[in-house]
């Protein structure tokens, strides 16, 4: 270790104890001159003999009368300390932080005369001393936690002498971002120094690494803590703190710049859920004319291995071409002699997604008060039900969200877009205000219905975008929000909530989909939407996202209970958000998903499924849940590694399984198989919770007779009971094929020799396992040495301890005639039942809303 190494974490670090290992340390004889103690100290150090140092140390510090006025006279009394290198001086100081770390003993109350002066000197200090000694000293005489009046003096004299950035460097690279921000919290001058310096380590090629190895002895937190990455996000948030302009920080916001390349093209490239023109667009605003972003965004479009999709985003952003792979350059120079070039669309999509309903004369785009006017009646009809919804330019820098550009509101047959900027300027005017009143109006009337998906968010961000519009949210009345029908809902055919792994659609497009059958098209949700006139994919992206909520609001009246909602679903949200506040929620909201033991009131639960007879196909990414399944008595057949997932969905179709899969090939797969046949399963999950959605899920009744029942390493039901005589024998003749058979007691050797018997594959033992299965006979052995049924299986007698053997309670066994593994009673029935007690029927507090989950422990 580098002597001016000062590690300082006792609690991890051995040498924090008492190096010594002298119970009478305390009682060396007290009085020691602090400077003839660090000149008895520095022999050993010249020598670097660290561990005869740090005994000798640490002895002299329980001699010292006071450790920490003794400190100061000694970096008072020499001047080794004040040099660039290491420093013995340094190196007691960080030693001394520990010693006091692991001896509990009085110190000075902050605040108390004497740790002041003690304070004052230690500033004094500091102000001269080098990074090393920084850390040391602050924790020591606790000046994190001062008066900050010395503190301030110290930083106004390093900010007088241009030594900021030596003060702040080392506080960070220790993690210690929240200590420099309070010695600069009211100096404005040193905020945009500290901005500056964190700024300049963002930039393009910077390597922190470098300015670690300046200050060896305090680079503490991990590297990686301290990217380009992670630093632009402190940055950020110092800038909102303080309230300064982003433009003082350029590097941040060529960093966030290089993160909303990744996103975009992720968005295009990836999912496919953003339009080439929106895409375009969105790039060259970042880009623009630095040559690094360039060169960054030319690395992620040849990442990609589309040549045809990598030219044309070349072609349309102008990037320079030198850096091309050759496909790519080749298909570059086809586009170019095509005359006309149009983008070519990746796929079809119009008959995957869902469709608008209405016709385009139908959506009327209203930019002035007296367009608006015309339609006011329709508009604020009783008794009918309406769609709201916003857009809104993206933003992909600092600066906070973009004011909303466009109101939605859909009506039966028609849908109406309001362009917000126009209607609401110039703000004050009589025009504005008549749209405001309007929009008061139609959010306070309680008899029209407010469908939205997410809509406190919505008129939250439309208040803060538009004061005349600030108290949107709070005039809300008889509103639906169907983010929280969504989260409430129970649908056979589609991913659970809590099991959805699946890169398909989210929020309103699932909800979509798993009312109406298919998604949203999302390829314009990213588009521009301060632009001015609007194109007809944007027209027609804004006019569907608000009318889909009428369709999946009447298609939820009329099948509540398909999904498990109650049947008064029509009326009982009709309740503006106050009147809710003012009385007991209504019955849907609790318990719109209705337990699997649970009726809804207006229609019948899915049906209920046997353990036995519930029949699945996973991945081969699923072994863990395989496992868990299996123990419950579940079918399951798992994919080899190299086996194709179209290989699940033939199974699926020829065995009557559910197709289990890990996420990315849900979409494929579902669309080979019938409705409710295909999950997709969260990978973030621990087998055992995977388990109980999976089958909380498709409704499957486990018993505590299932566990057990099926074999977890093969998946084979058909067991064998077999005596303990026979299985000693057995045993003995599997380890002495050559001697004669026998029943005595020499399965007792070497007992320590074969202890290879797992829990997960001990029998249950709680006195209620009792499979239907028969007695192993002779007959039924091919052959005794080894061991081998009359299929050709052979046991697996080296899993069985010769402990087990011994047990006097233990009076016979059991092996699976599919893989010949064996098992025998034991402890694990119960840990199983306590794992899914809450899935399990007939267990004590099984099913039950609210039961706390049973003991923690892992099933795979």
């Amino acid at each position: 270790m580098d002597p001016g190494d000062p590690a300082c974490d006792p609690a991890s670090d051995p040498a924090t104890r008492d190096p010594t290992g002298d119970p009478t340390a305390q009682s060396v004889p007290t009085g020691q001159d602090p400077l003839l103690f660090l000149q008895s100290l520095q022999m050993l150090w010249s020598t670097r003999e660290l561990r005869q140092l740090r005994e000798e140390a640490w002895r002299g510090f329980a001699a010292l009368d006071d450790p920490l006025t003794s400190l100061l006279d000694m970096l008072d009394g020499s001047q080794g300390w004040r040099g660039r290198g290491p420093s013995l001086e340094a190196w007691v100081a960080c030693e001394l932080k520990r010693w006091l770390q692991t001896r509990p003993r009085p110190r000075p109350a902050q605040g108390s005369p004497g740790l002041k002066q003690l304070q004052a000197r230690a500033v004094r200090v500091l102000a001269e001393s080098p990074p090393s000694l920084v850390e040391p000293l602050v924790s020591i005489f606790q000046l994190q936690d001062a008066d900050r009046s010395p503190l301030l003096a110290h930083i106004h004299r390093l900010h007088q002498e241009g030594r900021f950035k030596e003060m702040s460097a080392p506080l960070l690279l220790q993690d210690k971002v929240h200590l420099v921000e309070r010695y600069v919290d009211s100096l404005p001058d040193l905020q945009q120094r500290l901005l500056a310096l964190l700024d300049s380590w963002c930039q393009p090629g910077f390597d922190i690494r470098v300015v670690a190895r300046w200050y060896p002895q305090v680079t503490s937190v991990r590297l990686e803590r301290l990217s380009p990455r992670e630093l632009s996000r402190q940055v950020l948030r110092l800038l909102e703190r303080y309230g300064l302009d982003p433009a003082l920080c350029p590097n941040m916001i060529t960093q966030q710049h290089l993160a909303a390349l990744r996103y975009l093209c992720h968005k295009r490239l990836v999912e496919r859920s953003l339009s080439q023109e929106s895409w375009a667009e969105h790039v060259q605003g970042l880009v623009g004319q630095n040559q690094w972003l360039q060169e960054q965004l030319l690395q992620l479009l040849t990442a990609h291995n589309d040549a045809a999709v990598v030219a044309r985003c070349v072609l349309d952003l102008s990037l320079p071409t030198e850096q091309l792979p050759a496909t790519v350059a080749t298909e570059l120079n086809r586009l170019r002699l095509q005359e006309g070039t149009t983008e070519a669309p990746f796929e079809d999509r119009e008959d995957d997604h869902y469709q608008l309903p209405i016709a385009r004369e139908d959506i009327y785009f209203l930019a002035s008060w007296e367009a608006l006017s015309r339609h006011q009646e329709e508009l604020l009809q009783p008794g009918q039900v309406v769609g709201v919804d916003l857009e809104w330019r993206p933003s992909f820098c600092a600066g906070g969200r973009p004011r909303a550009s466009l109101m939605q509101v859909a009506v039966e047959g028609r849908v109406f877009l309001l362009d917000l900027p126009k209607l609401l300027s110039p703000a004050g005017g009589p025009a504005p205000r008549a749209f405001s009143r309007l929009v008061s109006r139609l959010l306070s009337e309680p008899s029209v219905t407010k469908l939205g998906y997410g809509m406190a968010g919505d008129l939250r961000s439309l208040g803060a975008s538009y004061p005349a519009l600030a108290h949107a949210e709070k005039q809300l009345r008889g509103s639906l929000d169907l983010l929280q029908v969504h989260k409430q809902m129970r649908v056979v055919d589609m991913p659970a909530p809590g099991v959805d792994g699946a890169r398909g659609p989210r929020g309103l497009s699932l909800l979509v989909q798993q009312v109406l059958g298919k998604p949203l098209d999302k390829t314009q949700q990213l588009s521009n939407w301060d632009r001015r006139p609007l194109g007809e994919g944007q027209l027609v992206y804004a006019a569907t996202d608000a009318y889909c909520l009428l369709e999946v609001y009447w298609a939820l009246c009329r099948e509540p209970a398909r999904f498990h909602l109650s049947g008064d679903l029509a009326r009982s949200l009709r309740l503006g958000r106050s009147d809710r506040s003012r009385m007991q929620e209504p019955p849907r909201l609790q318990k719109a998903l209705a337990s699997p033991r649970q009726v809804p009131a207006e229609g019948v639960a899915i049906p209920e499924v046997r353990a036995r007879a519930f029949r699945v196909v996973c991945d081969s990414m699923l072994q863990g849940l395989a496992r868990s399944l299996r123990c419950l008595g579940v079918d399951v057949l798992v994919l080899g590694a190299g086996e194709d997932h179209r290989r699940a969905a033939e199974v699926a179709r020829q065995e009557g399984r559910v197709i289990l899969t890990s996420g990315l090939p849900y979409q494929k797969l579902r669309a080979q198989v019938g409705a409710g046949r295909c999950l997709s399963v969260d990978c973030s999950l621990r087998a055992r919770q995977q388990a109980k959605a999976v089958l909380r899920h498709f409704n499957v009744r486990v018993t505590p007779a299932d566990i057990f029942s099926r074999c977890q390493a093969c998946n084979c039901d058909q067991y064998l009971k077999v005596s303990k005589d026979m299985m000693k024998q057995l045993v003995w003749l599997g380890s002495h094929p050559e001697g004669p058979s026998s029943t005595g007691d020499k399965t007792t050797q070497n007992e320590d020799e074969r202890e290879t018997g797992s829990a997960p594959e001990e029998a249950p033992g709680c006195g209620t396992y009792d499979p239907p299965c028969r007695w192993l006979e002779e007959a039924d052995l091919r052959s005794r040495a080894p061991a081998t049924l009359g299929n050709g299986t052979r046991l697996q007698l080296a899993g069985v301890p010769a402990g087990v053997l011994q047990r006097r309670a233990l009076r016979h066994f059991y092996c699976c005639t599919g893989c010949g593994k064996v098992f025998w009673e034991g402890s694990h029935l119960g840990r199983v039942a306590a794992h899914f007690q809450e899935v399990l029927e007939g267990a004590p507090g099984s099913r039950e809303p609210g039961q706390a989950p049973g003991p923690a422990g892992s099933s795979d």
